[in-house]
């Protein structure tokens, strides 16, 4: 029987198959990492790097939630994620992040420039 398994030792071969089916999901650059031990990063479907760990991944480790944010460091430097934590029993022992395009839209500019597009279209 094949199995997945995640612990806070596991490792970026561990984490890869995870990873990897979140990235097809969502098609969006996937890092995961567990506890103990630097993990994967996923990029335009194939694995970038076995040894990845970022300042947000380990944060949310530590913190055992999930964060939203732009990292002041690291390979995402300036660009939005969000990473959560898998939780075994009350504890963090890996986190799941991925790049947030949500993040990055400028909701007010979007709706100024449809409100402008309407004015120039008008009730057609």
């Amino acid at each position: 029987m094949n199995r997945i398994c995640i612990s806070e030792d596991s490792s970026a071969d561990d984490l890869v198959e995870v990873a990897m089916c979140v990235h097809r999901l969502f098609g969006l650059p996937v890092t995961a990492r567990s506890k103990n031990r630097p993990g994967v990063r996923i990029e335009d479907g194939r694995v970038v790097s076995k040894s990845h760990t970022g300042p947000v991944l380990e944060r949310v480790i530590a913190e055992n939630r999930v964060i939203q944010e732009r990292p002041a460091s690291g390979v995402y430097e300036g660009i939005p994620v969000i990473v959560a934590p898998v939780d075994v029993g009350g504890k963090a022992v890996a986190a799941i992040g991925v790049v947030d395009v949500t993040g990055s839209l400028d909701l007010k500019s979007l709706m100024d420039q449809y409100s402008s597009l309407q004015k120039q279209v008008g009730d057609r």
